[in-house]
């Protein structure tokens, strides 16, 4: 987890940064770090073993680590990240480096890659989601406010020959985002329960043809998000295998869905990290980077 002693939104580059007005959100700091705090002790006192990357004034985006890259075994590959958040790479090179990971670069160069906010395990397959890439920027409309802000989204297909690299034994799924709302594979899909075997998903939030995929692909293990559900970021949570399968995720999600993943035998933690989600677009598994990596498929 990244300490938020710095959190602030600098750039604005996702959806949830801006108010209709396009200007960037202020944060509620002290509350953040209330409900950081609070956050990180329901993991400590679940049985997850917590460390914090250290904040920099520069980088406040390190409050997300989800997006410092992924791991295999013990080797840490660093994302190649939007160009807003690219000074936050030697942060997480030096952590992992001081962790005892061993750092490889991606091979992809510049193929743009945001780690494993895109990259994630489903059982004995991967998770692999992306979108257009598109420059930032505003542009003019016919609706009021007669302008908009374009976001696209963070990685690139082309990441998709990289990653069957690393992970070789593993098939890869690959989906495509369309909505810039959810603009990380993370903030629409959460696979979850034993051997992290089910999937919440927010259909909407994936072009056709990836809907028909997933479909097809998870059958009966897939838990559809409803539009309520998908706008409080109930897809992005964090799975961990306890003593059971836990869930952390925000309390916001509806009562159908805390019943849905209950019968699943999973318990989960509900948790309160609104002001990450209002000002920075990101929630639970935002805030959080698995060192559990990418499991053997037979982990």
């Amino acid at each position: 987890m990244g300490d938020p002693e710095y959190f602030a939104v600098l750039h604005g580059s996702n959806p949830h940064t801006r108010t209709r007005w396009g200007a960037r959100k202020r944060v509620d700091r002290d509350l953040a770090k209330r409900q950081w705090a609070v956050f990180a002790d329901q993991l400590r006192s679940s049985g997850v073993e917590v460390h914090v990357l250290p904040p920099s004034p520069d980088c406040p985006g390190l409050v997300y680590p989800a997006n410092a890259g992924i791991l295999q075994g013990r080797t840490f590959y660093p994302a190649n990240l939007l160009p807003a958040r690219a000074p936050e790479r030697p942060h997480y090179e030096r952590f992992f480096s001081g962790l005892g990971y061993d750092v490889t670069p991606f091979a992809g160069g510049r193929v743009r890659f945001e780690g494993e906010a895109d990259f994630f395990p489903w059982g004995d397959r991967m998770i692999f989601t992306h979108g257009p890439l598109k420059r930032q920027r505003t542009v003019l409309t016919w609706q009021f406010p007669f302008y908009k802000r374009v976001y696209g989204f963070r990685s690139d297909r082309r990441a998709l020959d990289v990653l069957k690299t690393i992970t070789p034994q593993r098939e890869i799924v690959d989906l495509e985002l369309c909505d810039e709302r959810y603009y990380h594979g993370d903030t629409c899909l959460c696979s979850f329960g034993p051997r992290r075997e089910r999937l919440l998903a927010y259909l909407p939030a994936l072009t056709r043809a990836s809907q028909e995929k997933l479909r097809a692909l998870a059958a009966d293990r897939l838990v559809a998000l409803s539009d309520a559900d998908a706008a409080c970021y109930a897809a992005n949570a964090f799975a961990a295998e306890i003593d059971r399968p836990h869930l952390f995720m925000t309390g916001a999600a509806s009562e159908e869905l805390r019943r849905r993943i209950g019968e699943a035998g999973v318990e989960m933690v509900t948790v309160d990290v609104s002001e990450f989600l209002k000002k920075g677009g990101g929630s639970v598994k935002c805030m959080v980077f698995d060192l559990a990596g990418v499991p053997s498929p037979q982990a």
